[in-house]
């Protein structure tokens, strides 16, 4: 079976969740990525030994490769740097951090994708995750975005060999205004304008310079028509999905059928990307901007 990376920090009972789920497909080798406790939070240093106490409970033929920081690094150095790591030993990888619970079938469902797409530079992420509300925009298993969800995903070395942590090419890309032509939506460019500065500019996050890589590579990821993975750690213990109320937590974990069934070309599916554009990035901070613009004007109509 393909390798497995597990990517830890400070809470045992959801690293244990994730196991429990990995262990019912039992891979021959999982790598284990961990941050550093924080200094100034009283119990990071126990409940980050206790986070790593729970790989103890391996019990099956299993070689366990471990990248512990006994420093906090944060979450965008430690993810980018681990998954370095993993890259340099493994071809390919499934990758789980510690909220992200699994259905079974999510495993095969990778493993078929990273044989199906590896040699295919059109595709670099293959995500567990689908966001599309019930819909189900083709008769076929998975559809193919330009939008790389990362509860619960796989990918190459092939492709993470191009990922660069600090965006260094942003700058020539913003001033060139590539995202204009790459995404076409005035609302979206602003959007994703704002978010590549922030995240040049060192927002703790690894994820968007990784999505920064596959839109400048102008690849595609592959995404399943069932949501394959349910991320329970929405909450004030996580690091930035800290709202309870959000529509995507504990979305149910559902199972692929399986033969899959293949798209018959390597085509974008703009009408599900636009949804998710929709619900997920520039139309929900369409909304707030509504709604604050609405209640101003009904606090000016009440002042008058």
């Amino acid at each position: 079976m393909t390798p497995v990376c597990l990517i830890i920090f400070n809470r045992p009972e959801y690293t244990l969740r994730v196991l429990e789920s990995i262990r019912l497909v039992q891979p021959r080798r999982l790598f284990v990525v961990a941050d550093g406790p924080r200094n100034d939070v009283p119990g990071d240093v126990n409940a980050c030994m206790s986070a790593r106490n729970v790989l103890e409970m391996v019990d099956w033929d299993c070689e366990i490769l471990t990248n512990y920081s006994e420093v906090n690094l944060g979450c965008k150095i430690r993810v980018a740097s681990g998954l370095n790591w993993v890259f340099d030993n493994a071809d390919e990888a499934v990758i789980l951090e510690d909220d992200c619970i699994p259905h079974p079938s999510f495993f095969r469902f990778c493993e078929e994708m990273l044989e199906r797409y590896r040699n295919d530079p059109r595709i670099m992420s293959i995500s567990g995750n689908s966001f599309q509300a019930g819909r189900n925009r083709t008769s076929c298993s998975y559809y193919f975005s330009r939008y790389t969800h990362v509860w619960g995903w796989a990918s190459w070395q092939r492709a993470w060999s191009h990922y660069e942590v600090g965006m260094n090419q942003w700058p020539t890309a913003r001033d060139l205004n590539w995202l204009q032509d790459f995404l076409g939506d005035q609302r979206a460019v602003r959007y994703w304008s704002y978010i590549f500065q922030r995240a040049y500019e060192g927002l703790d996050t690894w994820d968007y310079a990784w999505m920064f890589t596959c839109w400048m590579s102008n690849a595609l990821s592959i995404v399943p028509n069932v949501n394959l993975v349910s991320n329970i750690g929405f909450g004030p213990r996580s690091t930035h999905t800290t709202q309870t109320g959000s529509r995507f937590a504990n979305i149910s974990a559902e199972e692929m059928i399986f033969p899959l069934k293949h798209p018959p070309g390597v085509v974008r599916d703009g009408r599900a990307d636009d949804f998710t554009e929709e619900i997920m990035f520039s139309g929900i901070l369409n909304s707030l901007f509504e709604r604050i613009r609405v209640r101003r004007k009904g606090v000016n109509k009440t002042i008058v």
